[in-house]
């Protein structure tokens, strides 16, 4: 089998039918270049139809492949700086280390945070610590995949209260096609996802999530199409009655136009009580 996914990564293909190609209320913009040495830029920018407020971001990301270096700064209207420097597969074959940290000027306020993982056939680990003298939060996770089945872990410890802050159990199976994955967060949040690609044009997704303490359980069903290399169209509903669909079209190699609309329905009424519109432009 081939390395693991990361612990994030569990369950990604339902996720991205299901999050990927909406924006709702949003006008969104990137774009990515790469200059002659190597450097690597993103700039993005979004504006809510509705409040009108914007916001964006710039990030450059730097590599030196002989060391095994990257370097990556981030900057955004926040007026938040923030700077890693990573190193991978040179102190051992899978195993990488990556300091982050992030400054904001204006209050003076500085984070940061190490991380490491370590990746391999059948195996996938990660930890990572708050660089907080008062009393560190320690992160972890690891993953187990066998024949295609996948188990993992995520814990998280802190320090200061001595006690876990995360505890999280997911069960999954990943085939050629299809994807099963269930997890249980803290003992209170149960859910799972099944992912099924029917050929090179059509995928579906459906999740469902329920709450300890709550008889609301959550469903959804997604679906994407792609009509050709250029056009892509996605849907999905959910049991609040809320229908998403979005239209994505490629202009131009870099530059795709994204067209959304989304319904909220009353119960199972005919005709949607509200309508929202949206549209934008990527280019990368």
């Amino acid at each position: 089998m081939a390395v693991p996914p990361s612990y994030c990564d569990l369950g990604k293909s339902a996720r991205d039918v299901f999050n990927k190609g909406y924006g709702f209320g949003m006008v969104k913009l990137e774009l990515k270049t790469k200059s002659s040495s190597g450097v690597e830029f993103t700039a993005t920018g979004s504006s809510n139809t509705d409040t009108g407020k914007a916001s964006g971001s710039l990030e450059t990301k730097y590599k030196v492949k002989d060391q095994g270096l990257t370097f990556t700064q981030k900057w955004n209207t926040d007026n938040t700086l923030g700077t890693e420097v990573s190193v991978e597969d040179k102190f051992a074959t899978g195993l990488k280390v990556a300091l982050d940290t992030t400054f904001v000027p204006n209050t003076g306020k500085k984070s940061g945070k190490l991380k490491t993982s370590y990746k391999r056939e059948y195996i996938h680990l990660g930890c990572s610590v708050d660089i907080d003298l008062s009393g560190p939060t320690l992160y972890g996770w690891a993953v187990l995949g066998f024949d295609g089945w996948l188990a993992g872990y995520q814990t998280a410890f802190d320090t200061a209260k001595y006690k876990l802050s995360q505890n999280n159990f997911a069960l999954g199976y990943k085939a050629g096609d299809f994807q099963l994955h269930t997890y249980v967060n803290d003992g209170t949040e149960f859910g799972g996802s099944i992912y099924q690609k029917i050929n090179n044009k059509v995928e579906t997704s459906v999740n469902l999530a329920w709450t300890a303490g709550s008889n609301n359980t959550r469903f959804g069903f997604a679906g994407k199409y792609q009509m050709d290399e250029k056009t892509s169209i996605v849907a999905k509903v959910n049991n609040a009655s809320l229908i998403g669909i979005g239209y994505t079209h490629a202009l131009r190699p870099g530059l795709d136009c994204l067209e959304e609309q989304s319904y909220y329905f009353l119960a199972v009424t005919a005709c949607p009580l509200i309508w929202n519109e949206s549209q934008y432009y990527t280019e990368r």
